[in-house]
């Protein structure tokens, strides 16, 4: 997801999570076991986090951590659904005990949460009027023309990419989810949206318009001359490190089974979007 740097709460607030939700007498994982389920925050985003026509929450996320939760002895995952941007402070406030929502790993949201090793990597996508009659092939070119709109979901990284490329913030409609920018392109309120790779290409699944289409040949930005790759994990409380250590184990064994690529495979990754070797220490700039 992949999202942009979240608002990060007061050191107050940190310092009261590192006791945890049991008055630090018990660590989450711990207590998970013990109570038999484990709250995770989410924000309804394909196909990292979502509730299906069911009610039922899932995403490769989701997927990958019920895995490792069960191994881990929690048998029961509930979904603790929050906007993306408030995602870091519910953790911090405990609202719930981890975040399954692929959000990106970057340096800023380290020093407000413990994240796990990621699980993919991704790149970014725009999606248009069929035919692209703008010819709109990367950020640059949407920055060329001023009276070009995109849609971009609020408090997502392509904010700051978009900005970085030179595109303006008159230029950026933001909406509150996915569906929200579908609307805006299919309503000629934008005339472009951009999000990650495989959310955009389920958006697109899912409208089912064939007045829309994905720009074949994208071209990836730069934000100051490096590749904007992102890499995305489950997140822990700073204090949660025993958990975050645990859940590390069984996520390698993962990855070296190919149980991992089987489950991103359900949600429209390949190959190409595994971690590899990349650490959340490597990408906290440890």
């Amino acid at each position: 997801m992949r999202k942009a740097f979240a608002v990060l709460v007061a050191v107050p607030m940190l310092l009261a999570s590192a006791c945890g939700n049991n008055g630090g007498d018990t660590d989450t994982l711990t207590q998970a076991k013990k109570q038999g389920y484990i709250t995770v925050g989410f924000a309804n985003e394909r196909p990292y986090a979502y509730k299906d026509e069911n009610g039922n929450l899932t995403g490769e996320a989701v997927e990958i951590a019920k895995v490792i939760l069960e191994r881990l002895g929690v048998k029961e995952v509930k979904g603790e659904l929050t906007e993306f941007t408030s995602l870091i402070a519910g953790l911090q406030a405990e609202r719930f005990d981890m975040i399954t929502a692929g959000m990106f790993i970057n340096e800023d949201r380290c020093k407000a949460v413990k994240f796990a090793d990621p699980e993919y990597s991704i790149g970014e996508a725009l999606a248009v009027k069929a035919g692209n009659p703008l010819g709109l092939t990367s950020y640059t070119a949407i920055a060329g023309q001023p009276e070009v709109k995109v849609a971009v979901m609020a408090g997502a990284v392509e904010v700051d990419y978009l900005k970085a490329s030179g595109v303006k913030e008159e230029q950026m409609l933001q909406v509150p989810d996915q569906d929200a920018a579908v609307s805006a392109l299919q309503s000629g309120r934008a005339d472009a949206m951009t999000m990650t790779g495989p959310a955009l290409q389920s958006r697109l699944e899912a409208a089912g318009d064939s007045s829309l289409e994905r720009v074949a040949e994208f071209e990836q930005p730069l934000v100051e001359g490096k590749s904007v790759r992102g890499y995305g994990a489950t997140a822990f409380r700073l204090s949660d490190e025993a958990f975050q250590a645990a859940y590390n184990a069984e996520l390698s064994k993962m990855k070296e089974s190919g149980e991992l690529l089987d489950i991103l495979q359900q949600f429209g990754f390949t190959e190409q979007e595994l971690p590899q070797d990349a650490t959340a220490e490597q990408l906290c700039g440890g």
